[in-house]
């Protein structure tokens, strides 16, 4: 699995891709701006909530995700991993929490940095990182790790997975993304795996 940066390059390069499902509004905005994704077709299809995670058989249990949290000590002298803070929208989510929360001086040194949000979940399970901060959803199908705490929805943007076609989209992809609004089915998923599911008919920008 590729983060949103890395996948929205690739079509910028020239990469043959008919929908762009982005993990933020940034790198979806950032193709709409490079003329690679159709401005008019975007619409927010998915949110998701961001999570605290330890080992399934870690000793720590549920803690309260707060102003004045102190992550650094709960980590103690292991590490955790997220994805980079600069780039990958689940370590920018990430950092802009723990700011407000004010537990980012103190932790960041005990960082670990991956290119998505999966390889940072991928550390956590292989006992590598004591602690993870990633979505819910990838949260949810991994089970040799555990969620020990819910970050506040307002110590954080709101994370959002816009969606749309490509520049060079065959016309299917319209039959797709409409496909993508249909509550029944979508909804199901979305549920099944993490998500929340918005249905937004509105463009992103």
């Amino acid at each position: 699995m590729r983060g949103s940066q890395t996948l929205v390059q690739l079509i910028e390069e020239g990469s043959r891709a008919d929908v762009f499902l982005s993990g933020d509004t940034n790198w979806m905005d950032y193709g709409i701006q490079k003329k690679v994704i159709k401005d008019d077709s975007c619409f927010l299809l998915l949110g998701n909530t961001l999570v605290l995670i330890a080992s399934k058989d870690s000793k720590l249990g549920n803690v309260t995700i707060k102003p004045g949290f102190n992550l650094a000590q709960l980590a103690g002298n292991g590490l955790i991993a997220t994805g980079d803070v600069q780039a990958v929208p689940v370590g920018i989510y990430a950092k802009e929490a723990l700011e407000k929360l004010g537990s980012w001086d103190a932790a960041a040194a005990k960082f670990t940095m991956t290119q998505d949000v999966r390889a940072a979940l991928a550390l956590v399970a292989q006992g590598v990182a004591s602690l993870g901060i990633v979505y819910a959803s990838d949260a949810k199908v991994e089970p040799r790790v555990k969620v020990i705490g819910t970050f506040p929805a307002d110590s954080h943007q709101a994370i959002i997975y816009p969606v749309a076609a490509t520049v060079t989209a065959k016309l299917e992809a319209d039959t797709y993304l409409s496909y993508l609004r249909s509550t029944a089915d979508i909804k199901a998923v979305s549920d099944k795996y993490g998500f929340i599911y918005l249905w937004r008919r509105v463009a992103c920008r």
